[in-house]
This record gives structure tokens, sequence and C-alpha cells, in this order.
């Protein structure tokens, strides 16, 4: 029987890393290779190799798209983490039988396409929607506000649609709180914004740091919220990166984009590793 269970373990193992080879490494690989190429009228991708790519680069228009895409990919994540944190504690502390038609709730977006959501939200933030419908039938404005095509409604948009990827990583990680450390504070003196501060957050930051990721990686690339949501005021990293493969058929310059972006990602996932080890090593200690 032990024999079975190995050769089923070094199967699975074996699926696996030929799946993360072949749909992951390869691509990857391939990206960067043409990240390398020239680009000409006729052709895709033309050699010999150049790094004029990633000098481009240092043009102010990538480098304004690439600053524009951190700050509504970081607001997005901070707005998420501010809506998401105290919408989990409360649900993870929770003690009634709704919990679980609660949780239910945050998992249903997920039942269908982000894309067709996205399209209720111009249903939504349009001039004659229902946001503006319901502000002037209570006469808080005396006109449409302009809601929809601005970085509003990205945000908005954004949000709406990754704040779920936000609540699960920290309900996760506040339902495995060790109870006897807040009695604990608090036996010794420590009020609520104390026991906050030195117990709950720092032990909860595994998973703030894994929904912030989770928030702030497909913000900066997904590409239909913006195009839908932002019209063409709004292009962040995604657009471009969809622009120069779709439109201007640039391949070389699409992949360097992309190369930068992945390597941004490695840097976050090695933080974020990192503060884990670190937070393990606390509580060993």
């Amino acid at each position: 029987m032990k024999h079975y269970d190995n050769a089923l373990k070094h199967f699975s193992l074996s699926v696996i890393w030929l799946w993360l080879v072949f749909f992951a490494l390869l691509p990857f690989c391939l990206v960067t290779l043409a990240s390398f190429a020239s680009h000409d009228d006729t052709h895709l991708l033309t050699w010999p190799a150049t790094f004029i790519n990633y000098l481009q680069l240092n043009n102010s228009i990538y480098v304004k798209i690439f600053k524009q895409s951190f700050y509504i990919a970081g607001t997005c994540t901070l707005i998420c983490l501010l809506l998401g944190y105290p919408f989990a504690y409360l649900i993870a502390r929770m003690k009634s039988r709704f919990k679980g038609l609660l949780i239910l709730f945050i998992i249903i977006p997920f039942w269908t396409s982000s894309l067709i959501r996205t399209y209720s939200m111009i249903t939504m933030l349009k001039p004659k929607g229902v946001i503006n419908a319901i502000l002037l039938w209570l006469g808080i404005i005396d006109k449409p506000l302009p809601l929809l095509f601005t970085d509003t409604s990205v945000m908005i948009g954004l949000v709406y649609n990754l704040l779920p990827f936000m609540i699960l990583p920290l309900l996760t990680n506040i339902e495995r709180l060790d109870n006897r450390l807040i009695d604990a504070a608090r036996d010794l003196g420590a009020n609520r914004f104390t026991t906050f501060r030195r117990i709950i957050l720092p032990l909860t930051m595994p998973g703030i740091l894994s929904g912030s990721i989770l928030v702030f990686l497909p913000a900066m690339t997904i590409f239909y919220i913006p195009d839908l949501l932002g019209g063409s005021k709004s292009i962040l990293l995604g657009n471009l990166i969809q622009n120069q493969f779709l439109i201007a058929q640039n391949w070389p310059l699409g992949s360097a984009i992309s190369v930068v972006f992945t390597l941004m990602l490695a840097v976050m996932l090695l933080i974020y590793r990192r503060s884990m080890r670190n937070n393990e090593h606390r509580e060993l200690l």
C-alpha cells in the first residue's frame, strides 16, 4: 500500500511540474525571448537581438502609465483593505447561524463572469443610471454626476470586482486567531485599540499581505474594466500590454512590458515570502 501511495505522489508531482513547465515556464521564456527581438511593418519579430524595447520603457508616456497603474492599483488595494478587514473580522468572530450565509454572499460573485458584472456597473454609473437617479430623487444633486468614463468609475469597478479577493484571505487568517492571546491582553489592562494594534494586527498581517497581493496585481492588469468604465481616458498596464499585442502589433515591446511586470510580481512574492518567514520566526520565539 505504501508503494502505491509513493507512486501516486510522484505521479501527481510529475503532472504538476510538467504543467508548470509547459504552461508557465515555457511561455514566459518565449515572451522573454520575444522581448529582445525587433519589430517592423512586415514582421512581428525580427532579429538580431536588441535592448531597444526595454530602453523605450523610459519614455515619459510609458513611465506615466506605470505610475498611474501603481496609483490606481495601490488605491484600490487600500480601499479593499479598509472595507474588507472590518467585514472579514466581524464574520470571523460571529457566532450566529447567519455566518455561513454571509460567506456565501462573498462567494456568489464568483459564480458569474466579472465581465458581465462590469457591464452591470455601466447601468449603475451612467448619467441616467441607478446612482444618479437615486441622488436626484433624494434631492442631493441638481444634475447627473459625470461618474462614467472617469478614474473614479474605474476605481469603483476594480473595488467591486476585487473586494472578495481581499476578504477571503483575511477571513481565513482571522479565524485562526488564538483567543487566549486576546483575553490575556485584556486581562493585563490593554484596551481594544491596544489589543488590536499589538496583538490582532501583527497576527493577521499574513492575511493582509495575501489579500493585498491578490488585489494589487489584477488591479494593474485587468484591461477590460478600464476599457469599459474608463473609456479612452484610463490606460493602465494591462491595457498597454493588450494594445501592443493586438492593436499596434508590436509584440517585442508588449513582451518587454510583460517581462518587467512579471519581475515586479516576483519581487512582491519574495517580499511576501520573507514576511511570512519572519512571522513564523516570531511565533516560534
